[in-house]
């Protein structure tokens, strides 16, 4: 820590709070320097961090946090917070196993006063925590802080909508980075920009002036001239007054002495508040301000170069399923892609720019996303929704009240099924089957390699129902890539024969399954769909075995593997089952690899735990 000498000082935001304002600007230099620096050699979120060091040290320097409670949103952004409290020396263990957690999480700093991950959920949580503050009369601030992109959910104008209305004490700042994960999209992301483009604001900009230069104090300016300063940025109000919220700016995010004077004037007054704060994602570090799409999250890598590494592997499943969409685009003009504000993670960049027309960016907008879909179903199109198996829970109704009750023909691309890795708790995606395979109507799949993905997705998209087809993060096996062909509907494929125990494989653990085949000499299926079911394999299955395991990269609970029981116990079949997949508990960060091996779903521990079972049934 050498490097840092003010940094190395500050082992809590009370120890911020010592130094004189003249040295935070010092402070932001060696905090961007040293974020870079750790981030470079532990992987993980980046540019979202380097935009929001002047927030985040000033806010600890107004706030007195703990007491006042600092409520941040999705998460990204929240490295410069953890290193400001208390955790500067852990940050090369993030987002590793038994690490820090790569988002503000409850149980790690009492400094988390929310555990977050999926975006929007700030204002809400942050109302009712004002509320309770205000119950207990003691004081406390609540500061929720929220970008540009998560205000985009229905569920943030939810929480406005109701705060505006109730009078709470409490500050939104919403940081304005034109960015969500990828560029903003919408209506309100054209009414922010217009907020921008307000003389006011530009003047400032451009001139290079403090944002309250050549007006009175700002103490007296904001008790006497409200509605002035209101009136000099943005001509007939905004939408977050209309909301019942005092709204205050545009203001440059990257002044930290002006955000301080903002901040510490703003704390003395009543009611729902709102700062418009305008960053820039990547600040500070040339690769990440030219391209803060790519330093979003970030592999480890070279911060000196500032190069990204390549990757020479097989393609991702995202890739294999953005390579399928544009290739049936070519031959079906009534395709019509969708997703939620993930575009880069879900492998539709190439679609997006060769077929603009057939791509729609909803923003961070999971629940309008399907029953827009669905709307277009009934107008004749193709929709296929890619969207992350966590957040397709966050349109679980939508999913049953406006596609499969309907039963349309949407089909749902699910990526980041099964186990993600380092997200840890709020990204595994270790309930879709379950939730999914009580809804009728619904055919849902789950490929063992691409080829199989590739087919699954063309046959969801021609079977003229509600389709889902779910595949993990990370890279494919390898295998030869055949023409498109539609499945028959809930058919298995016997892949190894062998005696008395036979592994029933759902999803992309069958490598796994076929390595420890060889070793028992058990049978393989190949699943392929949890629904509709192979009841005729599992039937012929339980007669001419012993033991039946299932296998899945999903909650036990409800997942596939129970729906071989109720099978079984149907038909009345005097069969062991052992049901291997996702234990009920929330799955913490680390990588796939160590995450598979700890809940005993890699070869080693499949086989211990065919074993272990064999073992006790015997007893």
């Amino acid at each position: 820590m050498q490097n840092y000498p003010l940094l190395s000082l500050i082992n809590s935001p009370e120890d911020l709070r010592l130094l004189p304002k003249e040295q935070l600007t010092q402070v932001c230099k060696e905090l961007r320097e040293y974020l870079l620096e750790s981030v470079s050699q532990s992987s993980g979120h980046l540019a979202s961090g380097l935009g929001t060091i002047e927030l985040t040290v000033a806010l600890h320097y107004v706030f007195k946090t703990p007491f006042d409670q600092l409520i941040w949103d999705v998460g990204h952004q929240a490295y410069p917070h953890k290193i400001l409290t208390g955790r500067r020396d852990q940050m090369p263990t993030i987002r590793q196993k038994g690490g820090l957690h790569p988002f503000p999480w409850r149980d790690e700093s009492e400094f988390d006063v929310l555990s977050v991950g999926h975006s929007s959920t700030s204002i809400s949580a942050g109302l009712g925590i004002a509320i309770a503050a205000e119950r207990e009369n003691a004081g406390r601030k609540t500061v929720c802080v929220i970008g540009d992109g998560a205000i985009t959910a229905g569920m943030a104008f939810e929480a406005l909508n109701h705060a505006g209305s109730l009078h709470t004490d409490m500050l939104v700042i919403l940081n304005d980075n034109e960015m969500s994960i990828s560029e903003n999209v919408g209506a309100l992301n054209n009414h922010l920009a217009r907020l921008l483009s307000g003389s006011f604001y530009s003047s400032i900009r451009e001139g290079g002036k403090k944002i309250l230069s050549g007006v009175p104090p700002i103490k007296e300016f904001v008790k006497k001239t409200e509605e002035h300063v209101k009136g000099l940025v943005s001509p007939g109000g905004t939408m977050f007054e209309e909301l019942g919220f005092n709204y205050i700016g545009p203001i440059d995010g990257h002044n930290v002495e002006e955000l301080i004077n903002t901040l510490q004037n703003m704390s003395s007054l009543k009611g729902p508040q709102f700062l418009h704060i305008v960053t820039k994602k990547g600040k500070g570090y040339i690769p990440a301000e030219k391209d803060p799409i790519g330093f979003h999250g970030v592999p480890k890598f070279n911060h000196l170069s500032g190069e990204l590494p390549k990757s020479n592997a097989t393609p991702t499943y995202s890739k294999i399923f953005g390579d399928w969409l544009c290739e049936m685009a070519e031959q079906d003009p009534k395709l019509i892609g969708i997703t939620p504000a993930m575009r880069e993670g879900s492998g539709m960049v190439e679609f997006s720019q060769r077929f603009p027309q057939q791509y729609f960016d909803v923003a961070i907008a999971e629940q309008h996303a399907v029953t827009f879909a669905a709307g277009l179903a009934i107008g004749g199109y193709k929709p296929v929704v890619a969207i992350y198996s966590t957040f397709l829970q966050r349109a679980y109704d939508q999913l049953i009240h406006d596609v499969a009750i309907q039963n349309l023909p949407v089909l749902f691309a699910i990526d980041r099924a099964g186990i993600v890795g380092a997200d840890g708790q709020t990204h595994q995606g270790a309930f879709d089957l379950s939730f999914m395979r009580c809804i009728p109507n619904l055919v849902i799949m789950a490929p063992s390699d691409e080829n199989e993905c590739r087919q699954m997705l063309y046959t969801g998209y021609h079977c003229g129902k509600p389709a889902a087809v779910r595949y993990p993060r990370g890279n494919s096996v390898g295998v030869t890539l055949e023409p498109l062909h539609a499945l028959e509907l809930g058919k298995s494929k016997l892949i190894r024969e062998g005696k008395k125990i036979a592994i029933l494989n759902f999803g992309t653990l069958l490598p796994n399954a076929l390595k420890v085949a060889e070793k028992l000499n058990a049978t393989v299926v190949d699943m392929r769909f949890i629904k509709p079911l192979d009841i005729t394999r599992i039937s012929e299955i339980a007669q001419t075995h012993e033991l039946v395991v299932t296998l899945e990269e999903n909650a036990i609970q409800g997942g596939a593997g129970s729906a071989v029981a109720e099978v079984l116990h149907v038909q009345q079949h005097n069969v062991k089952l052992l049901q291997l997949g996702i234990p009920d508990f929330f799955v913490p960060p680390g990588s796939q690899a160590e995450m598979l091996t700890a809940l005993k779903l890699d070869e080693i521990g499949i086989e211990q735990k065919i074993e272990d079972f064999l073992r006790q049934s015997q007893h």
